[in-house]
């Protein structure tokens, strides 16, 4: 594994690319968040675009998570998702982020973000 960039914010861990070219960060322990460095950025890059589109977003934390009812929903692909991942279902996009709780053994610091009221057509520009 190596560091994948230099420290931007003070947390207790590391970002890092491991052995098979995922990303993941390393604290406690090493959690694989995306199982390629690509797909880390497409989620930057839709937690970007949603963030600008979304007509509402609702955040979620802890044990709410957990309830999120992901039935309908289909993973998106492009993030190489593993224990964060992108869901999708009509104009709704879902971020699941598992693996800062994992890595930490803090399941307080799951969360999700909902956005709601993204035109489909956009998820293609």
């Amino acid at each position: 594994m190596f560091e994948a960039g230099a420290p931007r914010a003070a947390v207790p861990y590391s970002f890092m690319i491991g052995p098979q070219g995922e990303f993941g960060v390393y604290g406690y322990r090493w959690t694989p968040l995306h199982s390629t460095v690509e797909g880390w950025v497409e989620s930057l890059a839709l937690a970007h675009h949603a963030s600008t589109r979304a007509k509402t977003i609702t955040k979620v934390t802890g044990q709410d998570v957990d309830a999120l009812q992901l039935d309908g929903y289909e993973a998106v692909p492009e993030v190489a998702g593993l224990a964060d991942n992108w869901w999708r279902r009509g104009d709704s996009l879902v971020a699941v982020y598992l693996g800062e709780a994992e890595c930490m053994s803090a399941p307080q610091c799951r969360a999700a973000s909902i956005y709601s009221g993204v035109q489909p057509w956009a998820f293609r520009d």
